[in-house]
């Protein structure tokens, strides 16, 4: 099958989403089929608002019209709701060409909560988004649930995976420090919840991985806190394989694939018991969810890094990727492209 991903989060970024699609199209490669990634590389863009390190492409419907003419694609997914993906859902609407989207970010949330616009405000919009979509693919039961509440009748279950080739106890990082290592992976922003993290009285050495719009100004506040900036690849992994525990202290993201990376080298998790974290730390052998973090973290610290190991082997990219392609609402492109 050929298959088209348009996505505005891709590389230079490194987040949930980016690792999300990158497995999935290796996934899919592996399975048999051709699949494009149409993303924000190739086109002129600008820097998101108050995220300059975000690139948003200026594209519009016919420049996806001229990708999907030259590809001729039986499947057409659309995994982001900013300007590639509108200009996606509108050249798929206007030439009633079926396509599949994905629910991975909770912007309503991220918005109210960076710019205290109200969530009653923003789903209709994102409602309107997905309403022509045949699936729309969301990360756990509870997100599902979430989304069938507010309209969503077309929300399904697509899981996530861990690469555990690459995710695994390793060499560890230079850390200096004689205390617990407490490790938090993330964009560092706002919506994050970061500060739950920085605030915590636990007697450990807090490393934060990660880049973001409020770094600089945090780093100043927080001079005992360890800022590595981001990391890539097997340096990441040593971050993980350095901590003694995994702090993860969002309340708004939809899944936490840095949980699953965190488990797949060892390193038991503590997080608020809510949307994410309740689906992911589904076993308490391997992690601590709790309204009180400093009670999660110190219970965590008990956890066996072996029962972390062995849950993360149970979830793979391979499960995900076959799920993901059943949702497909495959067309012939020649019907459409007449």
């Amino acid at each position: 099958m050929r298959i088209l991903i348009v996505t505005d989060a891709w590389y230079p970024q490194i987040n949930g989403v980016v690792r999300t699609l990158t497995a999935m199209r290796d996934e899919l490669r592996a399975m048999g089929d051709d699949v494009h990634m149409l993303t924000p590389e190739g086109f002129t863009s600008v820097p998101c608002p108050t995220y300059p390190e975000i690139r948003l492409a200026l594209a519009g419907s016919r420049s996806v019209g001229k990708v999907v003419a030259q590809f001729l694609p039986c499947a057409i997914h659309i995994a982001t709701e900013g300007p590639l993906g509108l200009a996606a859902r509108r050249f798929c609407v206007k030439r009633g060409i079926p396509f599949t989207t994905a629910f991975h970010t909770r912007f309503p949330e991220y918005i109210e909560a960076r710019f205290r616009v109200p969530i009653s405000w923003t789903y209709p919009l994102m409602r309107w988004f997905h309403k022509h979509s045949g699936v729309v693919m969301a990360p756990t039961p509870a997100v599902v649930e979430n989304l069938r509440d507010r309209k969503f009748d077309k929300a399904r279950l697509w899981g996530r995976g861990v690469n555990t080739d690459l995710f695994k106890p390793g060499p560890k990082a230079p850390i200096d420090s004689t205390k617990p290592v407490l490790l938090s992976v993330g964009r560092v922003a706002v919506e994050k919840n970061i500060s739950a993290f920085l605030d915590l009285k636990h007697d450990g050495t807090k490393v934060v991985v990660g880049d973001g719009p409020m770094l600089e100004s945090l780093k100043s506040r927080y001079p005992d806190v360890i800022f590595a900036g981001a990391k890539h690849g097997e340096e990441l992994v040593s971050y993980f394989n350095a901590a003694d525990v995994f702090v993860f202290p969002s309340l708004t993201d939809t899944f936490g694939l840095v949980m699953l990376e965190a488990l797949g080298c060892g390193v038991p998790v503590a997080a608020f018991p809510v949307t994410g974290p309740k689906d992911v730390i589904t076993d308490n052998k391997i992690g601590c969810l709790d309204p009180d973090l400093e009670l999660a973290v110190s219970r965590a610290l008990t956890l066996k890094r072996e029962d972390c190991l062995a849950f993360a082997q149970r979830h793979n990219w391979a499960a995900s990727a076959t799920t993901f392609r059943s949702y497909l609402q495959e067309f012939d492109p020649e019907e459409f492209l007449k």
